[in-house]
């Protein structure tokens, strides 16, 4: 009995050897274990939420939340399509496919939720709540349009000065890539951000074909991207470039004519609106009112 009792005795020092041991093993000591403590970064996880900000507590799952509504409710192709929308409106700071699909969600809840609490738990307060969340969705969209539209019709205003700039800096003998950056140091606005964006990409391997042709797809004005595909097709064939800036500059020039004609012509049909609502109105007062009261006292009866 004494000796079995040894055996089990000796048997779990052995195993509580072997399993400390091996418990220990993966753990590393010395230098490696203080190397580890350095670059030990504590997770949100790790931390007790009563010691987190209240940012990280309550505002980020928040949006966490929202933000996985907003991508299951949009259909497929959307984060593309948000990333194209905001090419083209410059990328701006703050401003991501994450962000946009958390403000998609929280504007069609914050919009559902007013509706509701204005009209209140009865049919009409939930369709119109129904309407207002399916327009709220799509309100970060349109911010994002509005952008990308009013970029565009800046860039097509610059894009001529940037002309200008361009061939003559090509033909004082600069060479191509040095009057671009050139461009893009010198013309303020998106189209000279659009430029230094070329010359970073042609930095990192691109072609020249190929970053002009991003930009080509990252714009919406025909004036641009007539100059994008002419550069395009002279790098293609070999021709010189001087020539092909020269007659784009011309060209720049009389679309830039036409289109200030055009706006000039614009203005007398737009200027008919105010003039009827609110000028004629104003003057139809001034000069019948009068009469009209003398009218209504000599029909009504009393003294002139």
């Amino acid at each position: 009995m004494l000796l079995f009792l040894g055996l089990v005795i000796v048997v779990l020092g052995v195993c509580i050897v072997v399993f400390g041991t091996n418990r220990t093993s993966g753990e590393t000591t010395g230098v490696a274990r203080s190397l580890e403590l350095i670059d030990y970064r504590p997770t949100t996880k790790m931390v007790g939420k009563n010691e987190l900000a209240t940012r990280d507590r309550l505002v980020e799952p928040m949006l966490q939340l929202m933000r996985r509504l907003g991508e299951r409710l949009s259909p497929g192709g959307t984060a593309g399509r948000i990333a194209r929308s905001l090419d083209k409106a410059g990328n701006p700071a703050g401003w991501n496919i994450e962000r946009i699909m958390a403000a998609k969600a929280v504007s069609m809840v914050l919009l559902a939720f007013i509706a509701i609490v204005l009209l209140g738990f009865n049919l009409r307060g939930f369709l119109v709540a129904a309407a207002a969340g399916f327009a709220g969705f799509f309100v970060p969209d349109l911010l994002v349009y509005n952008m990308g539209s009013k970029r565009q019709q800046e860039m097509t205003k610059g894009l001529a000065d940037a002309l200008d700039m361009l061939t003559v800096c090509v033909e004082a003998g600069q060479g191509f890539d040095a009057a671009i950056m050139q461009v893009a140091r010198t013309v303020p606005g998106p189209i000279g951000g659009e430029f230094a964006r070329v010359i970073s990409e042609m930095q990192i391997g691109k072609s020249r074909g190929e970053a002009f042709g991003a930009l080509g797809e990252r714009v919406t004005t025909s004036e641009v991207k007539n100059f994008v595909s002419a550069l395009v097709q002279a790098d293609r064939m070999g021709l010189p470039v001087a020539a092909v800036l020269r007659e784009q500059t011309k060209e720049m020039r009389v679309a830039r004519r036409q289109r200030a004609e055009e706006k000039a012509q614009q203005v007398t049909v737009k200027i008919l609106f105010p003039l009827l609502l609110c000028i004629f109105p104003a003057l139809f007062i001034v000069i019948i009112g009068p009469g009209a009261i003398r009218i209504v006292e000599v029909f009504s009866g009393g003294t002139l």
